[in-house]
């Protein structure tokens, strides 16, 4: 693949909002089926709809249909997803959606289930849930499974508030944690959501903990250790076993943050590593979209000893075969109403079936592969602050282009103008100027060319032209905004504009 283009024209032209475009007179709203219509004189299909249409009813712009088509078909092609290019964000794995996924979970059958239906109806539901139960314990090495929580960051409350019931219950008090700067950035918010103190840990000359700074940060005041594994550097922690037997032989907890299983499933088992409580993120590891604060899954697997503290609701299988919700009396209650967001289940569970173990395991190994291409590519033009071998992501800085006046933000704007959405920046935060790239394994060696050669093109413009890359973005409608003005003074509802 030679020299990276420039994305195509489609971005530079500023849509109005219909409201601006509004039409006295003109209509493309039908307030009623045909059916209706059908019994209605014209005469009065018309005063029906300047009732509706009232500015005292509804607040509705008056446009014509192919206006209203022609607009929202704009706005469509503004949108960036994962159908439409490369979505490089590190620690978020954005991966591509199948569309088997999709279709299973709009199935009647499934879609249109109810959590007030008789426990007899949803047999095959729970049999569903049951199964991912199943295989997100065999994936993890955990005992059992929740499903309960609907995010990442809400597994991470699930999982340190069932380390405090348990430390609770050993009639200890411990009001410290141990969280290392490598870690994913929820991990300290969730823990100062409980009022522990952070002790923060830092990483090593080769971006990794030490099992020293373990020893000598865990004490009896300490509920435990909240670790990334890989960490947000995208580098192993090869030290994890002996670490979690540090905290262990003094009375702690180890919680494992799941964001980045994406590099391990298949290969290594969390559990198998005494990690004692983690969050799958089902939107990042098994393919259910980012719900954007929309339904998600984040699934919370424990040990033997965590495992009766977990969130409700779990399936059980009872001695006649049948399935129902567990009794749980020790359990820290319920996190999310009824069964939490099912349809994000059913697409978890199509992903593990449809793949099975071996795929499983060959998705986990084509993302480190796609992680460590980009990184060879582009180790002669941007700067690698952890020369380690990185696993599923890997860890960019503008160091070098700095010197020049470009900073990550710059290159980041800069991409956008080849058609690619900008990475991760500025996180973790251990490196300066970071730029975190997670290609994933569902990324083409096509596109992994195209995103590499983009890379080079904007560090060959920071030296040769950097004024270019320090004004982009230059295709899209709007230049460069103050980002800084828009987050202290937001404008959160519409103005209208006055009509001459």
């Amino acid at each position: 693949m030679t020299a990276a283009k420039l994305a195509s024209p489609g971005l530079e032209v500023n849509e109005p909002i219909l409201f601006e475009r509004s039409q006295s007179g003109a209509s493309a709203v039908d307030f009623f089926s045909s059916e209706e219509s059908q019994n209605l004189s014209d005469h009065e299909i018309t005063n029906m709809l300047k009732a509706h249409h009232s500015e005292r009813s509804i607040m509705l712009p008056s446009i014509r249909e192919p206006d209203a088509v022609r607009h929202f078909t704009r706005l469509s092609k503004k949108n960036f997803a994962i159908d439409v290019s490369s979505y490089p964000l590190g620690s978020c794995t954005m991966k591509y959606n199948p569309k088997l996924h999709e279709w299973a979970a709009r199935l009647p059958g499934l879609s249109g289930l109810h959590p007030y239906m008789d426990f007899e109806d949803l047999q095959f539901a729970f049999g569903l849930m049951y199964e991912l139960q199943s295989f997100l314990c065999e994936i993890g090495g955990f005992c059992k499974t929740s499903l309960a929580p609907s995010a990442g960051a809400h597994g991470e409350f699930a999982g340190i508030a069932m380390i405090i019931k348990a430390i609770e219950k050993r009639k200890e008090r411990r009001c410290k944690i141990l969280v290392p700067t490598s870690a994913h950035g929820t991990n300290p918010s969730t823990a100062g959501f409980f009022g522990l103190e952070v002790i923060s840990i830092d990483a090593d000359e080769t971006g990794r903990i030490r099992k020293i700074d373990i020893d000598r940060a865990m004490d009896d005041q300490c509920v435990g250790l909240m670790v990334t594994n890989p960490n947000t550097l995208g580098i192993f922690e090869n030290d994890i076993a002996n670490i979690t037997k540090i905290i262990h032989e003094r009375g702690g907890f180890v919680y494992g943050d799941g964001a980045n299983l994406n590099a391990l499933m298949g290969t290594v088992r969390p559990g198998d590593l005494g990690i004692d409580v983690m969050h799958f993120n089902l939107h990042k590891t098994m393919t259910t979209p980012h719900g954007g604060g929309g339904p998600g899954c984040g699934a919370i697997g424990a040990s033997l000893e965590l495992s009766p503290y977990l969130p409700i609701p779990v399936i059980e299988r009872l001695e006649n075969g049948s399935l129902a919700v567990a009794d749980m009396p020790e359990s820290i209650g319920r996190i999310r109403s009824f069964f939490s967001n099912f349809g994000m289940m059913i697409r978890a569970w199509v992903y593990i079936r449809s793949l099975g173990g071996q795929g499983l395991k060959d998705a986990s190994t084509n993302a480190v592969l796609n992680a460590n291409y980009i990184k060879k590519r582009l180790e002669k033009h941007y700067h690698i602050p952890f020369p380690t071998d990185c696993l599923h992501e890997v860890i960019l800085s503008d160091k070098w282009q700095l010197v020049h006046g470009v900073s990550a933000l710059d290159i980041c704007k800069r991409l956008i103008d080849y058609g690619i959405h900008p990475p991760t920046m500025y996180f973790p935060l251990v490196v300066k100027g970071a730029l975190m790239i997670e290609p994933t394994e569902t990324e083409s060696l096509f596109d992994l060319d195209r995103l590499c050669e983009a890379f080079i093109s904007i560090a060959h413009e920071a030296k040769e032209k950097p004024d270019l890359v320090k004004g982009a973005p230059h295709s899209t409608a709007l230049r460069r905004l103050d980002e800084a003005l828009a987050a202290r003074n937001p404008v959160l509802s519409y103005q209208a504009m006055p009509k001459n």
